[in-house]
């Protein structure tokens, strides 16, 4: 029986902490970590793999008897508005292939993330509820409304085994940003410990929903345990952590940094920000798989402040 599991993009933001959480879980061994390019200090199997080709993406899965697929390769939001062509083409292409790989039992079980940016202008913005109006105006979020619209007819049209989160900002330590108008809730961090200053390309009140990545990853690994029955929706679920602002993100940093020093310049970004919701409703979630955060704003920028902080000293 084929028990090995195969990360796409897992050079990402999110790759390389979902890659090593898996290899914790199932031993590292059973992990197979690709990307387009070679990933470095790898602690378990690596594959250079370019998502768009589709005869290799199957050989791979052959070769290296993958049961489970997370395919997190994607052009995030302010990246894929500056080369909207490719961005289609990636997220869609990439989500295609893999779920006609499951249509035909060569995978068991396919994750594959969905985003807020799915939500537009005429989505309520606070509390958005699970099933509301979907109208993004980015190129990235279409791709995702359309991706998700894919995963739950696959899922009621052959029965492919496919689940998914819509996350928020995601937060973390282990990586670089990865292009997302979120991205903002990470930066900081480093500009606040260097310089102990930052300029946010997001205005003063501009709330957003956000999520420590141990938070996310933690969803990931339940969703993808969780018994098939107790999967109810197979497009996409709503998936909360907290909500704040980059002044209320800034006051916080405060309390450890006193001079550190907040301005504004919003650019194209802001714009992007505005037709996202404030806050989010993932009821099914808690409901129906016991998702619960465990993060709330200080911790998490405790822990953001104390990791980043190691890292730049051992450096």
């Amino acid at each position: 029986m084929k028990r090995n599991v195969l990360v796409i993009g897992a050079g990402g933001q999110i790759g390389i902490e979902l890659t090593a959480a898996l290899r914790a879980e199932y031993g590292a061994h059973h992990v197979i970590a690709a990307d387009l390019a070679p990933l470095k200090d790898a602690e378990g199997p690596q594959l250079t793999l370019d998502v768009l080709d589709q005869k290799a993406v199957a050989s791979a899965i052959e070769e290296h008897e993958v049961d489970e697929v997370y395919l997190l390769a994607a052009l995030l939001s302010a990246t894929a508005e500056k080369n909207p062509e490719y961005a289609w083409k990636l997220n869609m292409e990439s989500l295609l292939t893999l779920l006609e790989l499951a249509r035909h039992k060569k995978i068991s079980k396919l994750y594959w993330p969905s985003s807020i940016a799915v939500f537009g202008p005429g989505t309520p913005r606070h509390n958005t509820p699970q099933h509301t109006i979907m109208d993004p105006s980015t190129v990235y979020g279409i791709s995702k409304l359309a991706g998700e619209r894919w995963c739950e007819y696959y899922h009621k049209k052959f029965g492919v085994d496919v689940r998914s989160l819509r996350y928020p900002g995601l937060i973390g330590h282990k990586s670089a940003p990865g292009g997302g108008t979120t991205d903002y809730a990470v930066h900081i961090f480093h500009e606040a410990i260097q310089k102990h200053s930052y300029t946010s390309f997001l205005n003063a009140e501009t709330e957003l929903p956000m999520m420590m990545m141990e938070d996310a990853i933690r969803a990931t690994l339940m969703i993808m345990k969780a018994p098939a029955e107790k999967i109810q929706i197979r497009s996409s679920y709503n998936l909360a952590g907290l909500s704040f602002t980059p002044a209320q993100l800034a006051n916080e940093i405060k309390k450890q940094i006193p001079d550190f020093a907040i301005s504004y310049a919003p650019d194209f970004r802001q714009q992007i920000a505005d037709s996202w919701p404030a806050s989010i409703s993932d009821e099914d979630a808690r409901k129906q798989w016991g998702w619960a955060p465990e993060f709330d704003l200080s911790r998490m920028v405790n822990t953001m402040l104390q990791a980043i902080s190691a890292s730049y000293q051992s450096a």
